[in-house]
Order: structure tokens, then sequence, then C-alpha cells
């Protein structure tokens, strides 16, 4: 009798595993300070805080020019302009990190998905195996019953009939004396 669940050593399962960092990316991009926090405020730039900000930032340089309360930038805002520019070459790599990181650990959950899915199936087609091997010998343990029954009620018959003979001959042997 063999049994497909033997020839697969018995392995502790990590039932955590998907819940735990997944250390192949960090060569790639880096667990580092300055990684986490680029991807942190790319990730802050596309917030409803973050634009907030910007916009009333941008409204009170404007209405403080135009106002003459100061005047380091006068109406075309110059400075203003260059300060979004300096701004746009910042974030615009900062958002392709955050992008790039975020892929990776996509295709790494989905890898990781993927080979759960596999595991999956091979346990099933492993229950299904035994299952399909005990439902085998469950029905051959059921025909050796149905035999043992039958052999045991032929006997019975038999001991019966022998039994109704000798009474008959101890009865009959009786009566002659």
């Amino acid at each position: 009798m063999t049994n497909s669940s033997q020839s697969i050593p018995d392995a502790p399962v990590d039932h955590l595993r998907f819940h735990r960092p997944h250390a192949h990316l960090a060569p790639t991009f880096g667990n580092d300070r300055f990684a986490l926090r680029a991807e942190a405020f790319a990730r802050f730039f596309g917030t409803p805080t973050f634009l907030g900000a910007q916009t009333l930032i941008v409204l009170v340089w404007m209405g403080l020019n135009l106002a003459g309360v100061v005047h380091f930038d006068a109406y075309p805002f110059i400075l203003l302009n260059l300060a979004f520019s300096l701004q746009a070459a910042y974030a615009a790599p900062l958002i392709l990190l955050a992008q790039t990181r975020q892929a990776a650990r996509d295709k790494a959950q989905m890898e990781a998905d993927a080979q759960h899915r596999e595991a999956l199936a091979v346990a099933n087609s492993e229950r299904q195996a035994q299952a399909a091997h005990n439902t085998a010998q469950l029905l051959e343990l059921l025909e050796q019953n149905t035999r043992l029954t039958e052999m045991t009620k032929a006997l019975t018959e038999r001991i019966d009939t022998l039994t109704t003979e000798m009474h008959q001959k101890f009865v009959s042997k009786s009566s002659l004396q």
C-alpha cells in the first residue's frame, strides 16, 4: 500500500508566510531610510492634504504679491513657476520610484499567490487520490463482508440441517428402545 502523501516530507506549514515582508525586494530598491522616505513622499503627492496645502500656499503667495504686502515675486510669478518646475523635477522620479516598488511588491504577491494556489491544487489532488484509495478499500471491505455474511448464512443453514438430522436420529433411537 503506497500513500502519495508519504512521498512528500512533512514540512511545517508557515500560515503567516503571506504577511511577512518579501526579502527578495530589498536588493533591488533597498529598505534604507532614503528609499522608504522617498516612497512615502511620493505617495503623499496624490493625497487631498497635499493638494489642499499646495493650493493654499499658491493662493497666499499670489495674494501677498498682488496685494503688495511683499515684493519677492512680481506678477508673472517667475519664482512660483520655478518652484513648480523644481517640484515637478523631483516629483516625477519619486512617483516612478513608488510605482516601480509597488509593481515589484504586486509581482511578489502574485507569485506567492500562484505558489499558494499550486500548493492547494497539489494538496487537493493528494486528498482526491487518498479519497479514491479509501473508497476502493471500503468497497473491497464491503465485498468481503458480503462474502462472509453469505458464508455465515450457509454455515448456519448447514448447522441447522445437521442439528435437525441429529435430533431426528436421537428421537427415532429413543422411540425404538
